[in-house]
């Protein structure tokens, strides 16, 4: 049998190899996964063989390595993620009938946004953030809502790690502190072309119990096309709304979101 310490300390591994994905690393190297996660190349060969033999990696035709569908349907199971879709869905319906854009509901996920749910919007513009894509907290509507609200912790955590996505990425950490400012003053982020070039998001917070904050709702849309003032309604009542249902259903009482 496997020594305890030995079994926590492969499990640790095996986290820090999955943890080298998110939205800008979808595919990646055996070189490219040991450099990020800092462990031995072999160390990572050998766990990333027995990740892909239990389905929670994929190796693809060119010898990469991407997220496998067991870690998808693992995180669907999740319970509060499960109730969280469905209870949104209709809500997230609604809006996209109205902006014609892409909807998509994230919660928290360590440092990163994990998108829950999402309804495509315009075949015209290229959204990365699909159901179980795990974006940074920093560059994405639904995510600077996170951060805005979530705690100290959090946000020094999360401030160290501002990596850029386009050149219109905020990178620097004065910048990201004042606009989670206006956030919290607001109520409602924007985040333009600082993901993906030609895209504009905006969100809310969705708040359960206690009025805590457990997620975000925005939309994704093409620069050009987004109309600021009436997306930030549409969304501040859909909101209201949703989070009236969610508090009902006793959502979001130990989520360590303030």
């Amino acid at each position: 049998m496997q020594p305890a310490d030995d079994l926590r300390s492969s499990v640790s591994r095996a986290f820090a190899v999955l943890d080298t994905f998110d939205s800008a690393h979808r595919r990646q190297k055996l070189s490219a996964v040991a450099r990020r996660c800092g462990l031995p190349l072999t160390t990572v060969h050998r766990m990333v063989g027995e990740l892909v033999a239990q389905g929670a990696l994929t190796r693809t035709p060119d010898g990469s390595y991407e997220i496998g569908s067991k870690v998808w349907n693992l995180g669907i199971l999740a319970s509060l993620h499960a109730d969280l879709r469905e209870i949104a869905l209709p809500y997230m319906e609604d809006i996209y009938q109205v902006a014609n854009a892409a909807v998509q509901i994230a919660v928290l996920d360590g440092i990163r946004c994990l998108i829950v749910e999402r309804i495509a919007g315009s075949r015209t513009l290229e959204v990365v953030s699909k159901p179980g894509a795990r974006l940074p907290l920093h560059a994405t509507g639904v995510g600077k809502v996170l951060l805005a609200f979530g705690g100290d912790e959090l946000q020094d955590a999360a401030l160290k790690n501002l990596d850029s996505y386009t050149p219109k990425t905020i990178t620097k950490q004065s910048e990201i502190e004042s606009q989670l400012d206006a956030i919290r003053q607001r109520g409602y982020s924007v985040s333009s072309e600082e993901l993906t070039l030609g895209a504009a998001s905006i969100a809310v917070p969705i708040r359960g119990r206690g009025n805590r904050v457990i997620a975000a709702l925005g939309i994704v849309a093409p620069v050009k096309s987004m109309d600021s003032a009436q997306m930030v309604s549409v969304l501040r009542i859909t909101s209201q709304a949703l989070s009236g249902k969610l508090v009902g259903f006793g959502l979001g009482d130990s989520l360590p979101i303030r």
